[in-house]
């Protein structure tokens, strides 16, 4: 089982009281939001929706996603044959290759007789060397729609195989979404850490990522307050991420939880200040859809107690 990070610091529950008292005392927020539901912004919701659909759906989106195999110290042989220690599913080579494990490298060698034609590493026909282990940018192979990439998990190699011919993807018949509602559009109060911390999120495989968390957003939904913890993905310098999890996943939508994202606060990460959580943005992580995906999962303090019917309900295959 994955291990549950510890409640938060004295330092989040203080910022959370505070917080919790500023909302309370101030007439209203600096960000303002419509009464009603504005067309304009319904359509924009509508609109990203299709291309969150888009983007699942794509040659190499989520939906192609059909295995996730762990690299031992050693030769790791790649390829549909049966004497392949990696077997891969559906149309490939009988031996694409061999993953080389030493230490902290990862080397692609030739099969006996070559690499199979048409093989590609990053766009280049393919060639023995080291790999690229990097989740924004790491080494990439292809072969007529697969793509394969090494990944690090918790300090193992994992090897991530997409197909852009699964039947995931050809079946793919559109996500499922509660109808927008500017009720669950609301505005946060920002309460900074006096120092960024460094989050340990536990993931499905039970792992850990540790990902910096500058501070928490306060925000009430029927009157009653609730805060949110964001971390900052790697790569992201105008995003915050939210690892959500609701009441709403014992019936409609995904068990596991769900992903925001927003941007920065209107002060700053460092400041007090205001955010814009808009819950009918809320998405599925990429586990609703394959079992093959490595999903980090809500921390304690952002398993909400109360229900949020708005944004991405359960996938339906």
């Amino acid at each position: 089982m994955p291990r549950v990070p510890a409640l938060p610091s004295k330092a989040l529950i203080r910022a959370v009281h505070l917080s919790i008292f500023a909302l309370a005392v101030l007439p209203c927020s600096t960000l303002r939001l419509p009464a009603q539901a504005d067309p304009a912004w319904r359509q924009g919701v509508l609109d990203w929706r299709a291309a969150r659909d888009r983007e699942i759906s794509a040659p190499d989106g989520w939906m192609t996603l059909v295995g996730l195999d762990w690299l031992k110290a050693g030769i790791n042989s790649v390829g549909a044959a049966p004497d392949c220690s990696i077997r891969l599913k559906g149309r490939a080579p009988d031996h694409l290759g061999l993953l080389t494990v030493s230490g902290k490298t990862v080397q692609l060698l030739a099969p006996a007789g070559g690499f199979p034609a048409g093989l590609t590493i990053d766009g280049a026909p393919a060639r023995e060397g080291t790999l690229t282990i990097d989740d924004l940018k790491p080494s990439t192979l292809a072969w007529q729609g697969l793509t394969l990439v090494v990944l690090d998990r918790g300090g193992r190699f994992v090897l991530r195989t997409k197909d852009a011919n699964s039947p995931t993807r050809t079946n793919f018949h559109g996500l499922h979404w509660y109808a927008p509602d500017p009720h669950y559009r609301v505005v946060a109060e920002w309460a900074p850490f006096p120092k960024p911390m460094v989050e340990q999120i536990p993931t499905v495989i039970g792992t850990t990522l540790d990902m910096p968390s500058p501070g928490i957003a306060v925000f009430m939904i029927d009157g009653k307050p609730y805060h949110l913890q964001p971390v900052i993905e790697a790569g992201e310098t105008d995003k915050l991420f939210f690892i959500l999890r609701d009441q709403t996943s014992h019936t409609t939508t995904y068990g596991a939880g769900r992903f925001l994202h927003t941007g920065l606060p209107d002060n700053g990460l460092d400041k007090p200040g205001s955010l814009v959580l808009d819950f009918n943005e809320i998405y599925n992580p990429p586990c609703a859809y394959t079992p093959y995906a490595t999903c980090p999962l809500p921390p304690e303090q952002n398993r909400l107690p109360i229900e949020i019917p708005a944004g991405e309900q359960r996938y339906m295959p």
